[in-house]
């Protein structure tokens, strides 16, 4: 019976190296079940544990009943065993995306007037033939914070005349293919809207061939299309504040984009083509879920300004500090980069230098404490 005893345990023992076992995590209101190996190390655990908390792994203290594990020690050696129930607790500032993935609250509904509950649903807004023919004249179309749920039909009769259309701050669901009819629109601003992927006409976009500036910041999409890359005069895309996962390769048509601002999203990977857009300037990535940035970074020689804070980053690409000669804002905070890391890159003396050089520039503007490097890499 015992020899039978022991090649039972042995052979649990080895289902478990094979199959692992299933630990809860305790984290903020929540249970998240774990899968991995007897064998695994708490650091394996902590990078499991990255992208269903969006807590860094430096962030994250482990405790298994009332001791803290740490990160060289296998689960076994933990005593942590199936069925295991370990708390998480994230340290302040080390997170990527918008911050640890906390409880799901109640969305709280919006406040309506009871006054404009019998307004036409379409419009919610009165529009007037002096306003219209204002719109004509001026060619902005301003309709910010006007209560708008659609966007009114009135908008389509300015034609060619309107150079911008600004529809920021209402509730706006549907940009329709009447888009298409303001042939001239340089600027169009849908931002803090409610815009999800399949109510914006893509198609009647890409005939916008003036347009330089879209804006579609704090809206509900997931997806940007491919239609995105025919939008060729493009220097501006703002589409921060979304549930965005990725960009389409066709965003490597670009070539005259300037300014990207993708933060706050959950985007995890950028693709090769990014280097394409070799007009890039500014580069705003902060707040996704990226663990690595293309090489291709290396080929923006424009860029000046590159945001990549609150994401999973634990090195650049190689080339940057090199090739991007005109580099002198970079902000690592909360990633997982060391200044002994960057240290090592070739051409980080250049960039250290342009970026003092910057510094000193601001002294008259704002009080500077340390001219040393402090865009958020860690001493060590």
């Amino acid at each position: 019976m015992e020899e039978a005893g022991a090649t039972t345990g042995e052979a649990n023992d080895l289902q478990s190296k094979t199959t692992g076992i299933t630990i809860t995590i305790k984290f903020s209101g929540r249970s998240i079940p774990v899968t991995l190996s007897l064998d695994a190390t708490i650091g394996d655990l902590k990078s499991l544990l990255q992208p269903l908390t969006n807590v860094l792994p430096r962030g994250q203290k482990l405790i298994f009943k009332g001791k803290l594990l740490v990160d060289t020690t296998t689960l076994r050696a933990s005593e942590v065993t199936g069925g295991a129930k370990v708390m998480l607790m994230a340290s302040q500032g080390l997170h990527q995306g918008d911050g640890p993935i906390l409880k799901e609250a109640r969305s709280v509904p919006r406040r309506v007037d009871n006054a404009n509950r019998m307004v036409n649903e379409k419009t919610q807004v009165r529009i007037d033939k002096n306003r219209l023919e204002r719109w004509k004249v001026t060619r902005v179309v301003a309709l910010s914070e006007c209560n708008l749920k659609a966007i009114p039909d009135e908008v389509w009769s300015c034609g060619p005349s309107a150079r911008v259309l600004d529809l920021s701050n209402n509730s706006v669901r549907d940009v329709p293919a009447h888009v298409g009819r303001l042939s001239s629109i340089q600027k169009l601003l849908l931002n803090a809207n409610a815009i999800m992927d399949e109510s914006i006409n893509w198609e009647a976009l890409t005939s916008l061939k003036y347009l330089t500036v879209l804006s579609v910041n704090q809206n509900h999409l997931t997806t940007l299309p491919s239609a995105l890359g025919a939008l060729t005069s493009l220097k501006q895309l703002h589409v921060a504040n979304n549930k965005l996962t990725g960009l389409p390769t066709e965003i490597g048509l670009l070539t005259q984009l300037e300014v990207m601002k993708i933060n706050n999203n959950r985007i995890s990977t950028i693709p090769a083509c990014i280097g394409d857009c070799n007009s890039l300037i500014e580069v705003d990535l902060s707040s996704n879920l990226l663990s690595e940035l293309p090489e291709t970074f290396g080929h923006l020689h424009d860029l000046k300004a590159l945001y990549v804070s609150n994401n999973g980053l634990k090195s650049l690409p190689s080339t940057l500090f090199k090739m991007c000669l005109q580099l002198s804002t970079l902000d690592l905070h909360n990633t997982q980069i060391t200044m002994d890391l960057l240290r090592q890159f070739e051409g980080w003396e250049s960039f250290d230098q342009r970026r003092l050089l910057k510094h000193q520039k601001q002294l008259d503007f704002r009080v500077v404490g340390s001219a040393e490097f402090d865009e958020g890499a860690d001493k060590n």
